[in-house]
């Protein structure tokens, strides 16, 4: 999303991107993100509404399942159909884990780490497996797994890569946000894209560090709970990785 800020009924735009805009304002009392739903002109106004609508109940149902998964989500407040969007909790004193990234692990810019930022890249690490587990064990996919839909929270100074000190950051820590392509009731095969999403966003965002995905995906093999279906997602991700160099070679 590129981010911008404009005005709308006590609503600040904050960002935008291909299928909606984010507000923050303020909603009964509470700091709260409004993300917002736009027309798309090129539809059939009954079939966009329709559309729209069962893809805000699909998010809310996501972000409701997830959470009763144990993963950490912004709370839902309201789900507006005829103005096309959610209210959901505003996550206060954080930062997307993008940036975070960027600034305590890749800033060496060489693939040689430090002991400390080695350090946090097994806690973020074992955080997103553990998380990627989590949802997939209940059949959900988020659709959109990158390090610009996860926040960290309750992270400062005191959890630095100079001080190396995390021993408090756990996955309540990691906020999972965006589940706007998200889906429930998933196969082997949507769970193997979902991970090879995630590793092609890795790569292109997190170059510097080219071990986190590996990482990542030792532990959600260790956290997966059903044992004889993670072999066959680990078999499925591999076909689809294998496709995707393909694709990626032939252009």
């Amino acid at each position: 999303m590129t981010t911008t800020t404009t005005t709308t009924n006590a609503f600040e735009l904050i960002a935008q991107g291909a299928e909606a805009r984010v507000y923050k304002g303020i909603y009964l009392g509470r700091s709260t993100l409004m993300k917002e739903r736009f027309e798309k002109k090129y539809r059939h106004t009954d079939l966009d509404n329709r559309l729209t609508k069962d893809r805000i109940k699909a998010e809310c149902r996501a972000i409701l399942r997830a959470k009763a998964a144990g993963v950490t989500t912004p709370a839902v407040y309201l789900a507006n159909f005829q103005r096309r969007c959610i209210y959901m909790e505003y996550i206060e004193n954080a930062v997307l884990l993008k940036e975070f990234i960027e600034k305590n692990v890749s800033k060496s810019g060489t693939d040689v780490l430090a002991d400390s930022s080695t350090l946090l890249l097994n806690v973020i690490a074992d955080a997103l497996g553990t998380i990627i587990a989590k949802l997939h064990s209940k059949n959900i996919i988020h659709g959109d797994l990158t390090t610009s839909n996860i926040l960290l929270k309750n992270v400062n100074e005191h959890h630095s890569t100079d001080t190396g000190n995390y021993d408090d950051v756990t996955t309540s820590n990691f906020v999972v946000i965006d589940f706007g392509l998200a889906r429930i009731e998933s196969s082997v095969e949507d769970k193997a894209v979902d991970l090879y999403v995630l590793e092609r966003s890795l790569s292109s965002a997190h170059s510097e560090v080219p071990l986190l995905f590996s990482k990542i995906f030792d532990t959600y093999q260790k956290c997966y709970t059903n044992r004889n279906q993670c072999k066959e997602i680990v078999t499925k991700y591999k076909e689809v990785q294998s496709r995707g160099r393909k694709r990626l070679m032939i252009g």
